[in-house]
């Protein structure tokens, strides 16, 4: 037979005081004496009692739930903000309830109406539309993380500074003597395609190279993605080596395997960076070239901004945090034994 849950009307009898004194003993409450807070908080432990934050939450129009949106769990980039994210909450005494979207605006849907119903007191979100409509309607306080959050630049938002970040693979290909890497980018409908060209663009022009001489794959952002846009690339007609600069390091690890399975050798006969630094990367063979993006700090620094939109006060705008460059073995250099330099020319 299931065993009654404990009340706090059976705790308060435990500890010979009255419902509303238990109440604030577990409340954290301070117009309370010392031994009364200590008996309730004995007779609860001796009970098996849990408080009902729902409840509470319904009373002090707080649930110390947040919700964190994010496109594809299963890549381990967004794996790191949830990760980032969790921890800061902790720290802050909520919980945090983590959704994925799949790329799919009526399961996003879905997941910020889960969230108001049980009066989530915020949520962070990584928008696929243009439109953040459902939380505006639900008073909802929110933050914006990734780069879909371009779109919507009154409210406050996180993300990775990508005009950096592009700019230091690109100087980093330059000063390894590759001058014009192939690129394999995300859907035409995906803003953080049009950010990336954005960097490559500023990168040509300060070179004085033009940019429409570079050779652009598109597809979606996964290993799959990246293996047709580098058989695509193969397939053209060129000659010498081939360096390719890829949008997230799925792609990049897809457009490995494809390099493989057609025979050639990295970094001998193709270059590769990619972009994330998620910990697959380290382990493929050779091990991946990337532009790591601070995924934890996000989390964690979006919690911060999500509190503070919850206390009242004012928004932070947006909030571009630096990304790194992780040297491996999958860029060839080309200029050896010439002396070279490389220098990091960051910005946004």
């Amino acid at each position: 037979m299931q065993r009654k849950r404990p009340t706090i009307i059976d705790v308060a009898k435990k500890a010979g005081v009255s419902k509303s004194t238990a109440a604030r003993a577990l409340s954290g409450a301070s117009n309370i004496t010392d031994d009364a807070r200590e008996r309730v908080q004995n007779a609860a432990k001796a009970m098996g009692y849990e408080r009902n934050d729902l409840a509470v939450g319904m009373r002090s129009g707080k649930t110390g739930l947040l919700g964190l949106v994010v496109p594809d769990i299963a890549n381990a980039f967004w794996a790191e903000v949830a990760r980032g994210a969790q921890d800061r909450a902790f720290e802050a005494g909520s919980s945090l309830l983590v959704f994925s979207s799949d790329w799919q605006l009526n399961r996003e849907e879905n997941h910020l109406r889960a969230l108001r119903q049980v009066r989530a007191d915020g949520a962070i979100l990584n928008p696929i539309s243009d439109s953040v409509s459902g939380l505006d309607r639900a008073a909802l306080p929110f933050v914006l993380i990734g780069s879909s959050a371009e779109r919507i630049p009154d409210v406050s938002s996180v993300g990775s500074d990508i005009h950096q970040a592009v700019t230091i693979g690109l100087d980093y290909f330059v000063s390894m003597g590759h001058f014009s890497p192939c690129l394999i980018l995300g859907p035409h409908s995906r803003i953080a395609r049009a950010r990336f060209l954005r960097a490559v663009y500023d990168h040509c022009l300060a070179r004085d190279f033009d940019p429409a001489l570079l050779e652009i794959e598109d597809g979606e952002y996964t290993v799959d993605g990246g293996y047709q846009a580098m058989t695509r690339l193969m397939a053209s007609k060129r000659t010498g080596h081939l360096s390719i600069f890829a949008a997230n390091d799925l792609m990049a690890l897809g457009a490995l395997l494809a390099a493989r399975h057609a025979g050639l050798r990295c970094p001998e006969d193709v270059s590769i960076i990619g972009f994330d630094g998620i910990p697959a990367g380290a382990y493929s063979d050779p091990g991946l070239t990337t532009i790591e993006k601070p995924g934890r700090a996000i989390g964690r620094q979006a919690v911060n901004s999500l509190l503070d939109e919850i206390e009242g006060r004012p928004d932070h705008g947006r909030i571009h945090l630096p990304c790194r460059l992780i040297e491996r073995g999958s860029v060839r250099d080309l200029l050896q034994p010439a002396m070279k330099v490389f220098t990091a020319t960051g910005g946004a």
